[in-house]
């Protein structure tokens, strides 16, 4: 048992998240490289990088699809998975997240904290990952880690500990200051970077060094009173008891160690790698898994241990030559091929076929998989992304994974009408792999819509298409996916009276529809006196309920921000009750809702855009154009810095616009901010 212990204690489950170009998937690449996972170093710019292994990827030098790989370092484990940094693709950064234990958030010295970074920060708050922080890019123009600090600060409410020093900035950057080790750490270029070592700190930076370790060790004394307590008596703390503190920091979330480098440059990699292991969790380290026993309704838990009952979450799936493969994270207990697995969320058995630990797009076949582990399964026909897998003998059913609505259409058909069938197949594989991407048809006009994330989304996806599928498809315009809402409250009741064969079934509902705050979503409750009607009777009100919030009564679209409350029920008899029931609630919400000022909602996109501080006014002209509100104008150097609120019904093309208005020098980035009432309803 303490080789199995020790085992897990040896593992780190880690993610690397950051900004579009920020230089994520560039250290990705290098820690490959010196860990010896890789003997050749990818880069991005070159389209050959491990990570960044579909054509597209290459292509237009982005991360589009998280990847998995595995390697050592320091006889440790690490599982790594690269996680995109376009919004387009959150989702993927969000499931990769939810099994994640611990993540390296990249930030670019540049850029600082990006509006991307921004949102995979927090979405690490809400998994409650322990984090360490890279400032990648330093020997670029414009590098100000300190600058970079102060934003984790501001904008993130992170508690940033200092842990290294650069030594010089932009083009006078040589390496780093270790304030752990008090020493200075140089790269040799003619290796690469793979051969580095400990030198004295240099005489011009050893102030600032021991101004910075005084600082840290101060932060670290606040939360140990071992370190405290040699602190204030003067004692010298020994570089051992520093790292034991600063891991307790950092997995209890109290602090997030800040280090710096150039991946590019190949400086700053291998230290990187000692804090992952020095400081991220293993899975001994984080809290039990908890879930809820889909027999008894009751929360239960399980260790990251062998000898408990095996429970793994499906986390992502992936089309591999045809076959369906199924990322899991293994919480507890283990799987071999050939066993037989129970989905708690389908209440289905299913049967693993083949595993396989994966590096990128390769796949090393192994015959069992175990706690803490990630691994791929093949044979999981049912099972899809969120789902549970677990014992039948001891069932758990872990918090799903929220997806992300879609927000923007285009109707789509195929070039030749022999493809049709091809193409619905195709379809429905890429919605499988991606949860916020969807497919229907339109009743009407008989086209397929197709909806995304945003026009990059949809873009990757309809020349996947063409790649992966060999389909050529005629694509329409974009349209915005809307939403409709009600803006004030009302009471309803719903009837329903039939007979059905020789029984007179009759049903009244009392309902109170109301609008709520924006971006809260749906809520649907009863009130009713429990032991009054069985439970399922209740769930059928309910059922009915949330099959009528699909479709709005202004233009059909779904329906979001209400809360219905079901207040009595009247029922003639318990035979087709039902039916009666779900029928009358049906009635009874249709009813209501028409009468609650219905309003149509469009989404509002959150702009970054960074612009040559000559461009300004006209960017600014053109965004009230666009009925843009603007947020927030800051400078930095001799650029200018615009964050605003805009619909993306004014959006389609932007890129083009503003490559227009600033001679090409413009950048931008867009994230969804909210639901708001359109504003031709305005």
């Amino acid at each position: 048992m303490a080789k199995k212990k020790n085992r897990l204690a040896n593992i780190r489950n880690i993610g690397i998240t950051a900004h579009i170009d920020a230089g994520k998937t560039t250290v990705t690449e290098r820690i490959l490289y010196y860990t010896g996972r890789t003997y050749k170093m990818g880069e991005v710019h070159d389209g050959d990088t491990v990570m960044d292994y579909m054509q597209q990827e290459q292509e237009r030098g982005i991360t589009i699809t998280s990847a998995v790989t595995t390697c050592f370092w320091r006889s440790k484990e690490i599982e790594i998975i690269d996680t995109p940094g376009h919004v387009d693709f959150t989702i993927e950064v969000e499931r990769c997240l939810r099994v994640l234990d611990g993540v390296i958030a990249v930030f670019c010295g540049v850029g600082g904290v990006e509006p991307q970074s921004e949102t995979v920060w927090h979405q690490a708050d809400k998994y409650r990952i322990p984090r360490i922080t890279f400032v990648n890019k330093m020997d670029r123009v414009g590098a100000d880690y300190f600058g970079c600090i102060e934003m984790m600060k501001e904008k993130l409410g992170a508690n940033p500990l200092i842990i290294q020093l650069p030594m010089g900035k932009e083009d006078t950057f040589e390496g780093v200051i270790d304030l752990i080790k008090m020493k200075a750490v140089v790269w040799e270029d003619e290796t690469l970077g793979a051969k580095y070592k400990y030198i004295e700190i240099p005489s011009s930076f050893k102030d600032d060094a021991k101004n910075y370790r005084e600082k840290m060790i101060e932060q670290v004394a606040e939360d140990d009173d071992e370190i405290m307590e040699k602190y204030l008596s003067g004692e010298e703390i020994r570089e051992d008891e520093l790292i034991k503190a600063i891991r307790k920091m950092t997995v209890n979330l109290k602090a997030q160690p800040v280090l710096c480098g150039s991946a590019l440059k190949n400086k700053g990699i291998q230290p990187l790698l000692d804090a992952v292991v020095d400081f991220l969790p293993s899975p001994l380290d984080i809290p039990p898994i908890r879930g809820i026993n889909p027999i008894t309704g009751k929360e239960e838990i399980r260790k990251a241990d062998l000898s408990e009952s095996f429970c793994a979450l499906a986390f992502k799936i992936q089309m591999d030559e045809g076959r369906k493969l199924t990322f899991l994270r293994i919480y507890s207990g283990s799987l071999k091929i050939g066993e037989e697995v129970y989905n708690s969320t389908l209440r289905k058995k299913e049967r693993v076929a083949r595993l396989f630990k994966i590096h990128a797009n390769r796949r090393q076949r192994i015959d069992k998989v175990e706690a803490g582990e990630i691994a791929g399964a093949v044979g999981l026909k049912e099972t899809t992304t969120g789902h549970t897998l677990c014992s039948e003998q001891a069932p758990i059913l872990l918090e799903p994974i929220e997806f992300y609505k879609p927000v923007i259409s285009v109707a789509i058909e195929p070039k030749s009408s022999k493809d049709e069938e091809k193409l619905s197949l195709a379809l429905s594989k890429l919605a499988e792999e991606d949860p916020t991407f969807k497919v229907k048809m339109d009743e009407d006009s008989g086209q397929i819509i197709i909806s995304g994330m945003g026009e990059l989304h949809i873009d990757v996806l309809i020349n996947r298409l063409y790649t992966d599928f060999n389909l050529e498809v005629h694509v329409g315009k974009p349209t915005v996916v809307y939403r409709e809402t009600i803006t004030k409250e009302v009471k309803a009741l719903g009837k329903f009276e039939k007979q059905i064969g020789e029984i007179f079934v009759s049903a009244k509902i009392d309902l109170t529809i109301s609008p709520l705050e924006r971006g809260k979503g749906n809520e649907v409750h009863s009130i009713i006196e429990e032991g009054l009607f069985p439970q399922e009777f209740i769930e059928s009100v309910k059922e009915g309920i949330w099959d009528s919030l699909t479709v709005g009564p202004v233009l059909g679209y779904p329906l979001t921000d209400i809360r219905v409350i079901v207040e009595n029920i009247e029922l003639n008899r318990e035979e087709n009750g039902q039916l009666a029931l779900k029928m009358a609630a049906i009635n009874g919400f249709n009813q209501g809702i028409s009468k609650a000022n219905p309003i149509l909602l469009e989404p509002f996109m959150e702009l970054n855009i960074i612009v040559p501080e000559e461009f300004m006014g006209d960017v600014i002209n053109d965004l009230n154009i666009r009925k843009g509100e603007i947020k927030s104008l800051s400078s930095k150097g001799k650029v200018s810095i615009i964050e605003a609120i805009t619909p993306l019904t004014k959006l389609f093309g932007y890129s083009t616009t503003l490559r227009s208005l600033t001679q090409g020098r413009g950048t931008f980035s867009m994230q969804f901010s909210h639901y708001d009432k359109a504003l031709e309803n305005q």
